[in-house]
């Protein structure tokens, strides 16, 4: 009787794995992005990942009204977005794209190391359809309601930031510092009630930190 349960978790671990990750869960956000018309002839950026830009409701207006694409899709982790890549970067062709990935991944536990050969893999095929295109990665964000997360994603942002800094096609963008109170914890008025989603505070001082380039 012990060797059938044993054999049962081992067997229904990794399909609860495979449900987590189900990427179906996406369709609905995918299937708008890929009813977007692609612009042609234009300066284009992308901004993709997971809520914290898809929640960014004022992006373009935030960044001097440059032509700006969103396909954030709320839940997703870098595996995702390296999924979803030709519907939510290549098929725009843009010219710039800033990436928000690897706060979902921290708070599922996942390695580190995994995320970031992830991160690469993105890096790998973006430049493959374009090697002239300038990859943004944003760095974690801290947030109240996954504090507990603080050291992993300390050292994810550590990595992310080698990692960008090794690349001259990448650049690194820290909002995790700027997010930080005088007391060296979240702001606590930069969220919405659930501590891990930012208000229009939040996103204004993004826009501080990130769309000063477009100007």
């Amino acid at each position: 009787m012990k060797k059938i349960v044993v054999i049962f978790f081992l067997f229904i671990i990794p399909f609860a794995n495979l449900i987590a990750q189900d990427p179906n869960r996406f369709d609905e956000d995918i299937k708008k992005f890929t009813e977007i018309a692609i612009s042609k002839g234009e300066e284009l950026t992308v901004f993709t990942g997971s809520s914290s830009i898809r929640f960014w409701e004022q992006l373009q207006t935030d960044c001097n009204n440059t032509k700006v694409i969103n396909t954030g899709f709320g839940g997703s982790h870098m595996s995702d977005l390296l999924y979803f890549l030709e519907e939510t970067v290549l098929r725009f062709q843009p010219d710039h794209v800033y990436i928000y990935e690897g706060d979902n991944d921290i708070a599922a536990e996942k390695d580190l190391e995994d995320i970031l050969k992830t991160a690469e893999q993105i890096t790998a095929k973006i430049l493959a359809s374009n090697p002239k295109i300038k990859i943004h990665f944003m760095s974690a964000k801290p947030s109240p309601s996954r504090w507990k997360y603080k050291e992993k994603y300390l050292a994810f942002n550590s990595l992310l930031k080698t990692y960008c800094n090794s690349h001259k096609q990448l650049s690194y963008i820290d909002v995790w510092h700027p997010m930080l109170a005088k007391n060296g914890r979240p702001i606590p008025n930069i969220f919405i009630s659930d501590s891990l989603h930012m208000n229009r505070q939040g996103y204004l001082l993004w826009k501080d930190i990130i769309c000063s380039d477009f100007e």
